[in-house]
């Protein structure tokens, strides 16, 4: 079983003390479901910088799971509240070289 790393990407965020709490919510169940699959849950990314010529991203948290493949990680990723919210998931395989 390989692993992969689920990279969130923009969505919007919740303005008032109800939508945060119907986010984290959403947030407690999906990372919930993964099971035994779910290897860290990850966090929220804060301010950030780029070097280099790429610039900057929208970038906003991360998790890492376990899957068979990168198709079953990918629908894994399916129920992510991000995409719910406008915006999207990246799915990495990662490769173990140390």
């Amino acid at each position: 079983m390989a692993k992969y790393v689920l990279v969130y990407k923009g969505g919007n965020m919740a303005a008032t003390d109800e939508e945060r709490e119907a986010a984290m919510a959403a947030w407690g169940a999906f990372l919930g479901g993964l099971g035994d699959s779910l290897v860290d849950a990850g966090n929220p990314f804060g301010p950030s910088a780029s070097v280099g010529q790429g610039g900057g991203s929208a970038l906003t948290g991360y998790s890492i799971l376990s899957a068979d493949s990168l198709d079953e990680a990918t629908d894994k990723a399916k129920g992510a509240p991000v995409v719910a919210s406008g915006g999207s998931v990246e799915v990495y395989e990662t490769i173990e070289v140390m």
